[in-house]
């Protein structure tokens, strides 16, 4: 069984540099390896993730970022709505990551075929600033929320002022809010 877990490691290693990362942490730094608990694993697959638990404020591995928020819910199609009416009045733009929603999951999720096997079928979060639209759970960036409550987000932004200003731009919306997000922006895999 520790072979198993040896060899799931050293190819999540290699495989660190998926197409939905960005190479950003030195793996040289990397010291201890951390298996999700069994509530996060699919019940087909075995995933992990490698954090660096030496430090737990490693500042490489997380980004602080201003992310503005349409509307939030748990009905996807009603938000699915709100995000199309907010693209044409608003013209911002819509990047759905490749991701898509998954009736029999209940799960914004990458396609059950995407080239990521460890994703695959699976959400994948935005991470990194984007002036796009897209659907995220609100649990990613905000603690303390359900982790079924999907938030339609309007861009994430590096600074307050840029955030504001993307704000005033959707201002109609009543349900609109900006909030500070730490955001995990290391290796994925």
């Amino acid at each position: 069984m520790k072979v198993q877990y040896l060899l799931l490691i050293a190819c999540l290693l290699v495989a660190c540099k998926s197409k939905h990362t960005k190479p950003d942490i030195d793996s040289s730094k990397i010291k201890k390896l951390k298996v999700l608990p069994a509530s996060y694993k699919s019940a087909t697959k075995i995933k992990a993730t490698v954090i660096d638990t030496s430090n737990t404020d490693n500042e490489a591995a997380y980004a602080n970022y201003y992310i503005l928020v349409a509307d939030t819910g748990i009905n996807y199609y009603t938000l699915r709505d709100i995000m199309f009416d907010l693209n044409k009045s608003s013209d911002i733009p819509i990047d759905t990551m490749e991701r898509g929603y998954n009736k029999a999951k209940d799960l914004i999720a990458l396609s059950d075929k995407d080239e990521d096997e460890i994703y695959a079928g699976e959400y994948y979060p935005r991470r990194f600033p984007s002036k796009t639209l897209s659907f995220e759970y609100l649990d990613t960036y905000q603690y303390n929320t359900s982790p079924k409550t999907i938030a339609l987000v309007a861009g994430i932004y590096e600074s307050k002022n840029s955030a504001d200003s993307a704000l005033q731009v959707i201002n109609k919306l009543k349900t609109a809010f900006v909030f500070k997000g730490r955001v995990y922006a290391g290796c994925m895999h």
